[in-house]
């Protein structure tokens, strides 16, 4: 994988900083991510947290770009993967790749993840493995997606309000006051 251990020691590291609060949960995500770095190699048999990426993309209307997920929308959430450089990039591949997204800006004051979360084992679909998700934050204007994943319903600008998960919505809404 491209995006080495490295990375994630410094995204996590820079995001504990800024986010003290979050400290303790985080410890042990961060403790494996330097144990792996370390041994460069697995030594918890597979057991060990699982780093995936999403992109939090932005129109100019405050809506959120949104992928089909079976019966709903949900944000996109993807695997780094060989070809990835970074984990931000890695946010925004699945979103080239999905509905062609082009035109992507950071979003000022946000460049490194502006939310950490963790899911436990049995609350996700990636297996019996501790889920760690690095959301970034990035802005683009409703054209920047291929007209013809809204129109056939791949994806969609949904409202933040209409989320869903409530830890994201307080983080856009914070960081995009005086954005607008």
């Amino acid at each position: 994988m491209s995006v080495k251990e490295a990375q994630i020691i410094r995204e996590l590291s820079h995001y504990i900083h800024e986010h003290q609060d979050e400290r303790m949960a985080l410890m042990p995500v961060y403790d494996a991510a330097v144990d792996h770095s370390r041994r460069r190699a697995c030594t918890h048999e597979q057991r060990c947290p699982l780093v995936v990426t999403g992109a939090v993309v932005v129109n100019e209307d405050g809506r959120v770009l949104c992928l089909r997920n079976g019966p709903r929308f949900a944000l996109a959430e993807a695997e780094p993967e060989d070809e990835d450089d970074t984990l931000s990039g890695a946010a925004l591949r699945l979103l080239a790749e999905q509905v062609g997204i082009r035109d992507v800006w950071t979003q000022p004051g946000a460049e490194g993840a502006f939310l950490v979360d963790v899911t436990r084992p049995g609350h996700h679909h990636y297996g019996p493995r501790l889920r760690v998700g690095l959301r970034y934050l990035f802005r683009a204007h409703s054209g920047a997606v291929f007209p013809s994943a809204i129109e056939m319903g791949a994806a969609a600008w949904m409202p933040l309000s209409e989320i869903g998960i409530e830890a994201v919505q307080e983080r856009v809404e914070s960081l995009l006051v005086g954005a607008r």
